[in-house]
């Protein structure tokens, strides 16, 4: 695998679970409680980041019946990434953009409707920068 920019927003794991439920901060304590994930950030309520050993996932709030989750897979070349997807005909939900954590990102959806984010550090952003809070920085 070629080489991730750091970011100490984003975990060094390449792939990336994002699970969605209704209350964030129940969740961020279920999962803690019950399979010894560890707090790394939280944004507003909203969003936070867990890790478990050298592996994380995102936790995002989402309405009932909203799609359970998606895949977040870092890359080092996003731009050739979404060149590539779209050359193959992929549903592209989101072309590029950057991101005020750091990152520049693209969505799209497989042939079985499951949602992927794409990313690519850009630069190395403290959570603190856009709004979030750092509970751990791993090492």
């Amino acid at each position: 695998m070629n080489h991730l920019l750091a970011n100490r927003s984003m975990p060094s794991s390449s792939v990336i679970p994002i699970l969605v439920y209704v209350d964030v901060e129940k969740a961020i304590q279920w999962l803690s409680e019950a399979f010894g994930f560890v707090e790394r950030w939280r944004a507003e309520g909203h969003r936070a980041q867990l890790s478990y050993g050298n592996g994380a996932l995102i936790i995002i709030r989402g309405q009932p019946g909203f799609a359970p989750g998606a895949i977040m897979i870092r890359v080092p070349d996003l731009d050739a990434h979404y060149a590539q997807a779209v050359k193959k005909g992929v549903k592209i939900l989101s072309p590029p953009q950057d991101y005020p954590y750091g990152e520049r990102q693209y969505n799209a959806e497989d042939m079985g409707g499951h949602k992927w984010t794409f990313s690519m550090s850009i630069r190395d952003v403290a959570p603190e920068e856009w709004g979030g809070s750092t509970h751990i920085i791993e090492s």
